[in-house]
């Protein structure tokens, strides 16, 4: 008996979708001989997935934020408003905001200090380029801070870019081959070329003394740098793709790639590389500052504050929590956890050390920092009234705060965050997590204000003055 060769008309009438799944199912059944079953089963299997929208309610969130002013109510006026079309995605089941949140971006897209539940979804705009931003805080024995504030600074690298060629740092072998083995070449470029670096922005190398003890501590805070960036665009490229066939009125910044297709896989594999060589990275500039004081290290430990962590529910659903910058007190979502957790508040403050069970509050968090009330471009005009050595000499008296580019950049200094003892009282308040120990600050550094002074700025002030004296010059002329 000859095999049937099947048309697109064929398959229409049996019921197939037209569309590229046509196309899949015509080759596979043209492939060999198909019973009629057998051709219906793999139309089945080619089924396009239902459109879904966005949900007509809000799905459930906690919100563990207050105000003690006008500038936090509108601070939380604008984060519910943001939460409540986040919330509204077809797969978020459920919420919780932090005391340090904070809009970050268009309405719609997660706000820094929320966290969201997805099922069986991936939402990589929910944990931002910055993929996998974490601490690592390191006891010194018999170091003291100023040594290590020295041998940090040597040891460290801050701006755009990786190291120089002379400081680049080898990963280690199993991370080498987990890097080279992922599937997105753009990915695979920075790697080598960015570890042991901390980039700019909020990122920073702190070192303090333990309150209980009196011991050096160096924190550092700093994400994935160039290779997370670079996953999260691909992670961006494959959720746009499926937005369009599954949730086309779905924002952007809330696309998700549905983790039980190939892509979500790949991606879930890529986002556990992406955490291995964070850590590693803040693992290599402490293992150089304690090799340059020749110190010994008494205990180190870390975590991230912005990622998602994978739940396995006893029903075989997979919820995805997504962590907007909120750190993770559930030890289920760490596989390496000492059970305590790294909250920094200001280069002023001290940095908590805290610990903490799951409940109906957290929901698994607690905050990650002290968070703003206002964009930097707004902090930076309050203050304009006074230079910029008045601000920082004001708000640091007595501490070594060092800018790695030399350039002081007055949006990272105390006065840019929320109130730190607020965040912490909140913190108790509605019962996310409890202080356990502090690092008191002796001294931090950051990378600057490397914009200011950066190739481009130059190069649009130079068009600018050359604009000008062009207009002066036609002007002259014109008046002759």
């Amino acid at each position: 008996m000859s095999q049937k060769i099947y048309t697109g008309q064929d398959l229409i009438e049996l019921g197939c979708v037209e569309g590229p799944e046509l196309g899949d199912v015509l080759r596979i059944v043209n492939a060999r001989s198909h019973t009629r079953d057998e051709v219906m089963s793999v139309i089945k299997q080619h089924e396009p997935a239902p459109v879904l929208n966005q949900h007509d309610k809000p799905a459930p969130c906690q919100y563990n934020i207050s105000a003690d002013n006008d500038l936090e109510a509108n601070n939380i006026a604008s984060v519910r408003a943001t939460m409540d079309i986040v919330l509204r995605t077809p797969v978020v089941v459920e919420g919780a905001v932090m005391p340090d949140a904070c809009p970050a971006g268009p309405v719609g897209t997660i706000p820094v200090g929320g966290v969201i539940a997805a099922d069986n979804a991936i939402i990589p705009g929910m944990h931002s380029a910055d993929i996998c931003c974490s601490l690592m805080a390191t006891v010194f024995e018999g170091s003291t801070p100023a040594q290590v504030m020295e041998a940090a600074h040597r040891s460290t690298h801050f701006g755009a870019g990786g190291r120089e060629r002379e400081r680049q740092l080898a990963l280690p072998d199993e991370l080498a081959a987990a890097v080279a083995a992922l599937p997105y070449p753009a990915v695979r470029a920075t790697a080598h070329t960015h570890m042991g670096t901390q980039g700019d922005g909020n990122h920073f190398l702190y070192v303090g003394t333990l309150e209980s003890t009196g011991q050096t501590v160096m924190v550092t805070h700093h994400g994935s740098r160039g290779i997370g960036a670079r996953l999260y665009k691909e992670g961006m490229k494959m959720a746009m793709q499926w937005r369009d066939k599954l949730s086309p009125s779905t924002k952007n910044a809330n696309a998700w790639i549905p983790f039980d297709s190939d892509d979500g896989r790949e991606y879930w594999d890529a986002l556990q590389v992406v955490r291995a060589w964070t850590k590693q990275n803040h693992t290599s500039l402490h293992d150089l500052t304690v090799e340059a004081v020749k110190g010994d290290i008494h205990h180190r430990f870390w975590n991230e504050h912005n990622f998602v962590f994978r739940e396995e529910k006893d029903n075989g659903q997979n919820l995805f929590w997504h962590a907007k910058g909120a750190t993770p007190i559930h030890n289920d979502f760490m596989p390496d956890t000492t059970g305590v957790q790294i909250v920094p508040l200001n280069m002023a403050e001290p940095i908590l050390f805290v610990k903490g069970e799951r409940n109906d509050n957290n929901r698994g968090f607690a905050p990650h920092g002290a968070g703003r009330n206002m964009s930097r471009t707004a902090h930076k005009k309050k203050l304009s009234n006074r230079s910029d050595a008045e601000i920082l000499k004001a708000e640091t008296q007595g501490l070594d705060v060092r800018f790695y580019t030399g350039v002081t950049d007055i949006s990272e200094l105390p006065s840019a965050y929320k109130n730190a003892e607020s965040v912490t009282a909140a913190m108790h308040d509605f019962d996310l997590a409890d202080v356990v120990d502090r690092v008191l600050p002796y001294g931090s550094i950051m990378a600057g204000d490397g914009g200011r002074d950066a190739p481009w700025r130059k190069k649009r002030k130079a068009r600018d003055l050359e604009r000008k004296q062009g207009q002066r010059n036609k002007h002259d002329r014109q008046s002759r």
